[in-house]
């Protein structure tokens, strides 16, 4: 059963045009690891007049939970690292795990 690993950041609105570009990339980066099998970029519908930031939604379609748990395990500490390094602390991520039990 496919597994979806969804990862919500809210960006600082000046650097969100180069966060949301470098993250393109990511999502690519992602995609080539094993298990993994698509992905969505999505941008949190927001009143942006007053948002200081704004809030990227990537979802990541993997073939089950063994996938995203090797994931965790091997890739996630260095994938991670590549965009604290680039952005620091001018970004927050969460992130939760979303399972199928039914599809119409």
């Amino acid at each position: 059963m496919s597994v979806i690993y969804e990862v919500n950041l809210a960006v600082d609105r000046e650097i969100a045009v180069e966060y949301r570009s470098w993250l393109a990339t990511h999502v690519q980066e992602m995609l080539a690891l094993p298990g993994f099998t698509g992905a969505r970029i999505m941008e949190t519908v927001q009143d942006q007049a007053d948002a200081a930031e704004t809030v990227f939604c990537t979802q990541y379609e993997l073939v089950d939970q063994a996938a995203l748990d090797e994931y965790l395990r091997v890739h996630s500490g260095r994938m991670r690292a590549d965009g604290v390094s680039r952005f620091g602390d001018r970004f927050r991520s969460t992130r939760r795990v979303l399972r199928d039990l039914q599809s119409y």
